[in-house]
This record gives structure tokens, sequence and C-alpha cells, in this order.
């Protein structure tokens, strides 16, 4: 089937799949060549100093296109992730009418030269040389609610938003996880129970919990070097443009996730497949009436004080893209956390139920997430589509391709948001540098505070 589409559509299929996959990116680039690419720094990479998009109109070979692909090559997609809604149809997020809420800002001048040593290295490396490590494009730090440290580089600025990926499933798995605890989900119920179109489909006897875990047993295999794994259709599914002609597949999100086929057992092992957010999405807007864009702003937004709206990509019929289409604001983001690291309280209202906070803090089954196969994150488990560390600071995650993250450390009363536009997708790429800065950071500034409150 695969060979019958145009090339134009191919390429813009394995783009919009690598944008949502996690490690497997990275794996159908290296089977592509023998020879992996070495890919320009963060300098010389830097998409203003490139002029991406810059002129009206701009030159031929600094134009960006969504519909053959070049959006998303490398060293492209540095300008296109903070841009994403100049080049596709999406769905806002409004923030509503109300005052955004100020974030208080106590900034610290000793952050960048705090050092660590790079998982798998024997030489430290300072926290600002993690930054272009990483390709970072804009992070920011709370220490116990102030904006300890903020830097933008490239094309993102303080008001500007930025392709959130599967960050974007923490979020709708925090829906989830505040409609079971308000009991409006049962966790318990199968699928089918409120989508009855999925009945015969894989996801059917699946119960909400399988689905917000990912421990559902699918026919689903995201290996790119085979020209007949289920992820291409899931792609050319969701892509909003044009179908060819012959096109005979799934042309929208809730009817490819009909076709998926059951494999193994339900509860097994982790699986983590991006499809168990498209389904977790149609579930919650079948429980609720909302789709999972109106049910962020109305449940979230608009009660967090976010100063801008955040929006979601869209398939052809305008289903938000449950499983990697967020774009925000940075600061949002920080809201988002800080929240969740206060017990579901912001902005003096409980927005989500401490329950469900509690629910995600606690974690999963960890054997089952050893079947998940992630050699750097041992130890960890998967609940509510969010990656729990099981540390000593009992920090949790949100992770997304090209190094998007989402870091709550309650001990040391910490949140880091931090996006980025990683030449490679696989958070495999960037976990050697993330992981250990992200905890050393959490230990420096822990430890300061102690010393603070000693003298």
């Amino acid at each position: 089937m695969l060979a019958s589409i145009p090339l134009s559509f191919k390429r813009h299929a394995v783009l919009l799949a690598c944008l949502v996959a996690a490690a497997t990116c990275t794996a159908h680039a290296a089977t592509a060549t023998d020879n992996t690419p070495a890919f320009p720094d963060a300098t010389a990479s830097d998409p203003a100093t490139l002029g991406w998009m810059t002129g009206s109109p701009p030159p031929a070979e600094r134009t960006l296109r969504f519909d053959d692909g070049t959006y998303f090559q490398f060293p492209a997609m540095r300008w296109s992730v903070s841009n994403f809604r100049q080049l596709m149809p999406t769905v806002n997020v409004s923030r509503g009418l109300g005052a955004p809420v100020a974030l208080p800002s106590a900034l610290r001048n000793d952050i960048d030269a705090l050092t660590f040593t790079p998982l798998g290295a024997t030489e430290p490396m300072s926290w600002a040389q993690s930054l272009a490590a990483t390709y970072t494009d804009g992070i920011v730090v709370l220490h116990r609610g102030r904006i300890v440290y903020e830097r933008y580089f490239g094309v993102l600025k303080d008001d500007g938003q930025h392709g959130a990926m599967s960050v974007t499933k923490s979020v709708v798995g925090t829906l989830g996880a505040m409609l079971v605890a308000e009991g409006k989900l049962d966790a318990g119920n199968q699928v089918a129970e409120y989508v009855p179109e999925l009945a015969k489909s894989a996801f059917g006897n699946a119960t909400v919990r399988q689905v917000l875990d990912m421990t559902t047993g699918l026919k689903f295999s995201e290996d790119y070097a085979d020209p007949k794994a289920e992820v291409w259709a899931h792609a050319q599914a969701g892509s909003p443009l044009p179908k060819p002609k012959d096109y005979t597949g799934p042309r929208s999100y809730y009817e490819f996730l009909q076709t998926v086929q059951p494999e193994g057992k339900h509860g097994d092992g982790f699986g983590y497949k991006t499809v168990n957010s498209d389904v977790l999405g149609w579930v919650i807007a079948r429980a609720t009436g909302r789709n999972v864009a109106q049910l962020l702003s109305e449940r979230i937004w608009r009660r967090l004080g976010a100063e801008q709206d955040a929006y979601f990509t869209v398939d052809s019929i305008g289903t938000p893209f449950a499983g990697g289409g967020l774009n925000t604001g940075l600061r949002d983001l920080a809201r988002f956390g800080e929240m969740l690291r206060n017990d579901g309280r912001f902005n003096g209202q409980q927005i989500v139920p401490k329950a469900a906070v509690d629910d995600i803090r606690r974690g999963g089954d960890k054997a089952a997430f050893v079947k998940g196969g992630y050699p750097l994150l041992q130890g960890w488990s998967y609940r509510d589509m969010w990656w729990v560390t099981h540390n000593d600071h009992g920090a949790y995650m949100a992770r997304g391709v090209h190094g998007q993250r989402i870091y709550i450390d309650p001990k040391a009363q910490m949140v880091i948001v931090r996006y980025a536009s990683h030449p490679v997708a696989g958070n495999a790429a960037n976990d050697p540098v993330t992981l250990p800065a992200f905890d050393a950071l959490g230990r420096h500034l822990l430890r300061a505070q102690s010393s603070s409150a000693a003298r």
C-alpha cells in the first residue's frame, strides 16, 4: 500500500509520525543509512541566525512548507517547532478573559556554573553547556513557586508557543486521572463502554486503566524500517492533508483507532504507543461531551491564570491530536507543573483533585515497565501517562521527542520545563545529559535552601 502513495505524502507521513514517536525515529534513521549524520551544533543550527521564513516572501531556500515535509527537516525544524500554527490547522485552548496570574521571580546567578557528569561520561559538564548540548529553545525553573532561572534561544520568545510533542500525553493523562478521581470515569470499565465504535478493535476489552498506563496488548508497530508497520497508517490517517485519489485507508484518528488489532494480553506489560493517548482522548470526549482542547481550557487553562492561549494540532475533521499536538507558552507549562507540585492547587483554588496527583506520584507497576525496554530508566514506572522515577526525591516527568520536558521534584520543591529541538527525536539521545542535569539542580536547590535555613 505504501508504495502506491506519492513520495511527498510518504515523506510527510514519516515526519508526522516522528513528531510523536519516542525512540523509533532514531532507529529508522539508523536503518536507513550506515553513517549517522553529523548534525550542526546548537549555535550553527540557530534558526534565527539561519533566517528561516524571513522576508515577504522568504527566499525560496529559506521557505518551509507543511505539505512537502520541508518544515521538519533538521535544522529547519528548529524554526517550525515554535511556529506550528503558521503551517498546519489547529484548535485553540482558550485561557479565558481574566488577568494572568504572575509568577514571582527570584533569579539566581549560581545555576549556569552548576556541574554534573552525563551518563556514560567521565568529564563533568556545566548546566550552561547542557542547554546547548540538548538544543534547548527555552527553559524555566521554578523553586518554591518562584522563577529562579529562565532562558530563551533561537526563535522562541517569552510570548511565543512551542510544540510539546508527547508531553501532550501527560497533560491528557492528567485530565483522565482527574476524571477518574471525580468518579466521571471508571478506570475499571472497558473502553467499549464509553466508545462502542471500538468494541471490535484491540481497545474494546481493554480497561481505561490499561489505556492510561499503556499496558494494552496491541498489534501496533512503530518500526519505520517496515513499510507495513501500523505507524504508517496512523500517520496517514492523522494528516490533515488531502489524501491521494487512490487512497483507501482511514481518514481520521477516529477511523484509524477502529482498525487496531489485538496482540498479546492486556495488562501483561508496558508498551509505549501513541494510539493509547488517542483512545484516551476519545474516551474523555464521550465521558464529558468535550474534546481534550475544550476540557483542558475549561478545567485547567482558564483556572491557572495562564498568560497565553494554548492550541492543539488537528486531523482533517478537527480532532485534537491527544498524543502529541499540544503547543503552549513556556511559563504556562511551568504553571501547570507548579499546580501539580502543589497537590493540584494553584491560583487560590483546587484545580486537579489531590487524589489524582497522588495517583500519578505513586507510579505504576515497575515489573510491567521493565518489559517496555528502557535501560536508562531502571526502577521507573508509568502511571496516568507520566514517567515516574521513584528516586529519593519522588520526581516524575513528562517527556516528548526532540527534548520536551516537564520535571517535577517534590522534595526539592522544584519544577523544570524545557522546550527543545534536538536533531534526534528519541529521548535516549538527550537523556544522558538531561537526567543527571535535572537531578543535580534539584539537589543543588535543596542544599541551598537547607543552608539558608540553618543560618
